[in-house]
Parts: structure tokens; sequence; C-alpha cells
């Protein structure tokens, strides 16, 4: 099983020992946040204020996330706010919003319901403008700013030993749940020129993937 947060959703009690019948990899965890946080304000220097939007409803976890970038904005000297979305039409005035800002950026949390949505606020970021990065490699590749998360196939690769150990006999009970151990930056350029942004040496030099 793949997940964010197993403790947090209640999958299992402990990572090192789940018990049960649960056992896996998670994908993301709450930390991130600081890190997405980081980025964004390295290509967006003058970042004043960033939202964090999510759907509470198809992401729980998304709280925890909200609370790791609050704690991580004292440090960059940025005000975090999270925005809840519940429906499509809340996708338009939220991203509207936050434009209307001077300073302002966004994080989009990884939940089924901004997956499922992805392009329509690959393109509303990209009509106002606003600077915005995302978890998973994938919305960067469709146009997005800039992606910093867990390399997928290395989650798959993951998952893969975990199913070929319990078909060979292993108890999921004993077998600890793993974090992902490959981490990709990707940045596409046809975004960050649209922006007007200019990308530091060191973000480029950095990142895994550069999408022209």
């Amino acid at each position: 099983m793949i997940a964010s947060d197993p403790v947090g959703s209640g999958l299992v009690t402990n990572l090192s020992r789940p018990g049960g019948n649960a056992t896996g990899v998670f994908s993301n965890e709450p930390s991130m946040g600081g890190k997405w946080l980081e980025l964004l304000k390295e290509i967006v220097p003058n970042l004043r204020r960033v939202a964090v939007i999510f759907n509470p409803d198809t992401g729980p976890v998304g709280p925890s996330y909200l609370h790791s970038i609050e704690t991580a904005a004292t440090l960059f000297s940025v005000e975090a706010t999270g925005i809840p979305l519940h429906e499509t039409n809340d996708i338009e005035r939220a991203i509207s919003s936050v434009a209307q800002e001077p300073g302002s950026g966004l994080i989009v949390l990884p939940d089924v319901f901004t997956i499922s949505y992805r392009k329509q606020i690959i393109a509303l970021t990209a009509e106002h403008r606003l600077p915005t990065i995302y978890a998973l490699r994938y919305f960067a590749t469709d146009g997005g700013l800039l992606s910093y998360g867990p390399s997928i196939l290395g989650v798959i690769r993951l998952v893969g030993s975990y199913v070929d150990r319990i078909l060979k006999g292993e108890d999921p009970a004993n077998l600890p749940v793993q974090g992902p151990t490959k981490f990709e930056l990707v940045l596409n350029l046809k975004a960050t020129k649209a922006l007007g942004l200019a990308v530091p040496d060191k973000l480029f030099s950095t990142a895994d993937e550069v999408i022209e």
C-alpha cells in the first residue's frame, strides 16, 4: 500500500513493526512541506506569502503538511495560509484570490483531488502568473513550474520488492513500512520563462530533470 502518512492515517501503529496485515511504502511525509517552501523561495526570492491548497476530504493529512510549511515559513519570513478545496469551483476562486496579492506563491499538496484536477490547476496558475510548486513530477511535465518529491519508479520498485517477499512467505506484520529513498527535482523552463523568473545556478544544477 502507498500512503503519505501511514501512522497518521491509522493504517499502521508503528513504522518499524506495523503489525496486522498492512505494510508498504509511504510516498511523502509532512516534513516535506519545509523543502517545498525552501525551493519555492529559492526560485522566487521576493516571496512574501504562500498559500497551500488541498482537499481535506481526499487528503486528510493536509493539515499535517500545512503545519510543517507554517513552521518553515517563520524561518523564511513568509506568511503561510492553508486553503481547503472541496469542489472544482473552489480551485479557480483560490488561485485567483492568491494571485491578487503581490509576492505570492502556491504549494499544491498531493491528494486524489489535486491530482485529478492537475491540468486545471496548472492552467490557472499559468493564467494568473502564480509561481507554484508541486509534490509529483508529472505536474511539472504537464506544464507546472517545478516539482519535488519521491521518484515514482523508486517507490514502485520498493513496492515490488515487498510483493515478492510476501509471496515468498514473509509476514507483512514483520516488514517495516518504508519511505522513499530517491527524490526528484523537476524544473520546467518554459514555465519559468512565462513567469519571467530567473533560475538560480544552484537550482538548475541540482535539478534531476530540466524540461525545455
